[in-house]
């Protein structure tokens, strides 16, 4: 099965070499699935991306540190993508600015977050669809400000939190889902990415607590179960 895979950002460069891309992170999300995932990796912000939804028989659409309502070509181009993919029923995952294009692109709105910086390790309540899947609350690293503030017609809140009153989302009963937070990312990374951008993009005292709850001694989140759900999305054909 082929997982198109749209980057819409990358690793800061300094950090490659030990983490990878985030493109490569989703590789490493699926790895332990066994699943019969082949990827094939568009550098959507670059402006490379597929003539057609048909080229994959899944997506998946990245974080960035662009945000989705930025007046760029690409970005623009990318909305038509996600539009693409939503009128052929192939089944489409979005993560952080992933989620936000998604609701963008069919019809809501994102705006930046007048709270500040979501960081570190979040919890979330689970709804819905998702709710059938996972525990009552999961537990995932997080690094935005843009939120999603206006529901796209038809979309199903699934995650929510007091940080991010839309923190999941599902459409047309589960084949096309998005999450703010970041399943992709281990509690290692997210500690060293906040250290990298603490006081450059991030205020340093977020990042800093941020840092505090990804080192914690008790510190866990729930990417494995996560990333099962994620692949059944992809994996469905509708």
């Amino acid at each position: 099965m082929k997982i198109g895979i749209l980057a819409t950002g990358i690793t800061p460069d300094e950090m490659i070499p030990e983490y990878g891309t985030y493109a490569d992170m989703f590789v490493r999300l699926f790895e332990p699935l066994e699943t019969d995932f082949e990827y094939r990796i568009y550098e959507a912000r670059l402006g490379e991306l597929p003539m057609s939804a048909d080229e994959c028989d899944g997506w998946i659409i990245t974080g960035s540190k662009f945000s989705v309502y930025e007046d760029l070509d690409w970005i623009r181009n990318l909305k038509d993508v996600a539009r693409q993919i939503q009128a052929s029923r192939k089944p489409l995952v979005g993560i952080c600015f992933g989620h936000q294009l998604m609701a963008e692109a069919f019809g809501g709105k994102v705006e930046k977050y007048q709270g500040g910086w979501g960081v570190g390790v979040h919890k979330y309540r689970v709804h819905g669809v998702l709710a059938n899947r996972l525990s009552d609350r999961i537990r995932v690293n997080a690094v935005h400000q843009d939120q999603v503030t206006v529901l796209p017609q038809g979309a199903e809140v699934i995650a929510s939190s007091e940080f991010c009153q839309y923190a999941g989302l599902s459409y047309d009963n589960g084949r096309m889902v998005s999450l703010q937070p970041h399943p992709e990312f281990t509690l290692r990374f997210e500690a060293d990415l906040l250290n990298f951008r603490g006081g450059d993009g991030i205020p340093a005292d977020d990042a800093k607590a941020g840092v505090v709850t990804a080192t914690a001694s008790d510190a866990c989140v729930d990417s494995p179960v996560i990333a099962e759900w994620l692949a059944d999305v992809l994996q469905k054909q509708y």
